[in-house]
C-alpha cells in the first residue's frame, strides 16, 4: 500500500514539472532543505508563500479601486510575488505576475484588473494541486532514510 502511495506521489510531482506548474530545479532545491527535524518544511514554505501572496493580491485589488492608482506600489508587490514564486518554483504564478507587470508599466487600469484575476486563478489552481500533493505526502508519512554505520 505504501509503495503504491509513493508511486502516486512521484507521478503527481512529475506531472507538476511536466505541465509547468513547478520548476523542477527550484522545487527540488526546496525539497532538499527538508530533514528529519522538519519533514513538512516544503509544505510550510508553500503555505506561507500562499498566505503572504494573497495578502498582496487583496491589497492590489483595493489599490486598483482607488484614485489615483498607486502603480508603483502595485509594481513593487508584483515584483515580490514574482521573486517569491520563482524561489519556490511556481512557474505559472511567476508567468502571470510578469504578464501583469507589463500592464502596470503601461498604467493600464483595465488590463491590470484582468491580469490580477488571472493571477488569482493561477494561485487557486496552484493551491489546489499542491494541497492534494501534500495531503498524499502526509498520508504516506516520512520516508525512512538509511543511517550510515558509525
Amino acid at each position: 500500500m505504501e509503495n503504491v502511495l509513493r508511486e502516486q506521489i512521484a507521478h503527481m510531482r512529475q506531472s507538476f514539472f511536466d505541465e509547468g506548474t513547478l520548476d523542477s530545479n527550484y522545487f527540488v532545491q526546496l525539497e532538499q532543505l527538508e530533514g528529519p527535524d522538519n519533514p513538512t518544511f516544503v509544505e510550510e514554505i508553500i503555505t506561507l508563500f500562499y498566505r503572504e501572496s494573497m495578502k498582496m493580491i487583496a491589497t492590489m485589488e483595493n489599490t486598483l479601486e482607488k484614485s489615483p492608482i498607486d502603480f508603483i506600489g502595485i509594481n513593487r508587490m508584483l515584483n515580490q510575488i514574482r521573486v517569491n514564486s520563482t524561489s519556490i518554483g511556481a512557474l505559472g504564478i511567476k508567468e502571470k505576475a510578469i504578464a501583469m507587470l507589463s500592464c502596470v508599466k503601461e498604467n493600464n487600469l483595465e488590463g491590470n484588473k484582468a491580469s490580477l484575476q488571472e493571477v488569482k486563478m493561477e494561485y487557486d489552481k496552484f493551491k489546489g494541486k499542491l494541497e492534494s500533493y501534500f495531503q498524499l505526502m502526509r498520508q504516506a508519512g516520512p520516508i525512512e532514510k538509511a543511517v550510515p554505520p558509525k
